[in-house]
């Protein structure tokens, strides 16, 4: 198959379904960790189409709303240091603080800038050489890479007034706190995007240790059909492992040369996660040899302890534990207009999917 509509043939999703309910009797719960998951099975109404038996969760796959609500109120801090020019991608915006948002900083007079590349804000810093440009890095392996070589760029071209905060974090180790923490999972879909970067050796503890089936899936209806179609035959056979569905992208090695930059420039780190607190080895931290591009090194500040908004259950429905529609602000007080919390925020979140697909 080619295009993109061959994909979304209706014939060949039903035929999935008609497989799925022929081979498939276990209970079985599966978790979507990918924000562009959740969207696709609900666009597409996806959950209609699956047994009784076969539960889908989200999981903690929005890189908007897995920042830290830490990251956040940093981020709000620095915009208000005089000289500061902030960029950031869109969605992070909006995302409220615990007593304000960059959207209303910005309404304030602080410099915050949308950018579509972190390529832009090495040329604002190139434009304005008497300011100092930090860049908000959020966002998995997919987009750290980028990161990293804007960084090496920098260097390179010896732009002194370009800085990253990084909030950049990777998968596995999210998956594993999860399975710990004791959410009921009987296998991943895993997302396409990222393992197009990092292969799939990154799962390969999940099937040998911890026992659970790990599927690399694509975006589209049928994909994601196949993908708990190849989910529900290993845990029917109990012969978890690691598969790929998403073939026409990614391979088992990866991207070796995004590996590579991303390697040069960012260390492993212990990191915050919204609603799942500090994960060991979780998040990407700017190598030493970088340190000149580090905010959090270049830029001292004391925050406040950061709080999460009263009533809202983002930190649960990142961990599989609750859904939207089990908030009380969902729909009323929280809505993508006016968001509450993270969740809400990102085309990604699952709450802002739930909402746009909710009829």
């Amino acid at each position: 198959m080619k295009y993109v509509d061959e994909y979304r043939k209706k014939d060949l999703i039903i035929s999935i379904s008609e497989k799925l309910k022929a081979v498939s009797e276990k209970e079985m719960v599966i978790m979507e960790v990918c924000g562009g998951h959740t969207m696709a099975i609900h666009r597409f109404g996806l959950a209609a189409l699956l047994p009784p038996n076969i539960h889908l969760i989200s999981g903690p796959g929005c890189p908007v709303c897995v920042s830290s609500q830490h990251f956040i109120d940093m981020a709000m801090a620095y915009s208000k240091i005089p000289g500061i020019i902030i960029t950031t991608y869109g969605d992070l915006i909006r995302v409220p603080g615990s007593s304000t948002s960059l959207e209303k900083e910005r309404a304030n007079g602080s410099d915050i800038r949308i950018i579509y590349s972190v390529l832009e804000s090495l040329e604002i810093a190139k434009m304005n050489p008497e300011k100092k440009v930090v860049f908000l890095g959020i966002g998995f392996e997919t987009t750290a890479p980028l990161t990293a070589a804007a960084v090496l760029q920098a260097k390179s071209e010896k732009i002194t007034n370009f800085y990253v905060l990084s909030a950049h974090k990777v998968m596995p180790p999210v998956m594993k706190a999860l399975v710990e923490e004791g959410v009921k999972i009987d296998g991943f879909i895993a997302p396409g995007h990222v393992t197009a970067i990092t292969g799939t050796a990154i799962y390969n503890d999940l099937a040998l240790v911890y026992k659970l089936g790990v599927v690399v899936a694509g975006f589209e209806p049928s994909d994601m059909m196949q993908a708990v179609l190849m989910l529900a035959v290993q845990i029917e056979s109990g012969n978890p492992k690691v598969e790929i569905q998403y073939q026409r992208v990614v391979h088992n090695e990866g991207n070796l040369i995004a590996q590579r930059i991303l390697n040069k420039v960012f260390d492993l780190r212990d990191d915050r996660w919204r609603g799942l607190g500090t994960i060991a080895q979780s998040g990407l931290k700017i190598r030493d040899e970088f340190s000149q591009f580090d905010a959090e090194k270049h830029f001292i500040i004391e925050i406040p302890e950061s709080t999460e908004p009263k009533g809202c259950i983002c930190g649960q429905i990142l961990r599989g534990l609750k859904t939207p529609a089990e908030c009380s602000l969902f729909g009323k007080k929280c809505t993508p207009a006016d968001p509450v919390g993270a969740c809400m925020v990102s085309g990604e979140g699952t709450c802002a999917t739930y909402y746009k697909y909710r009829s």
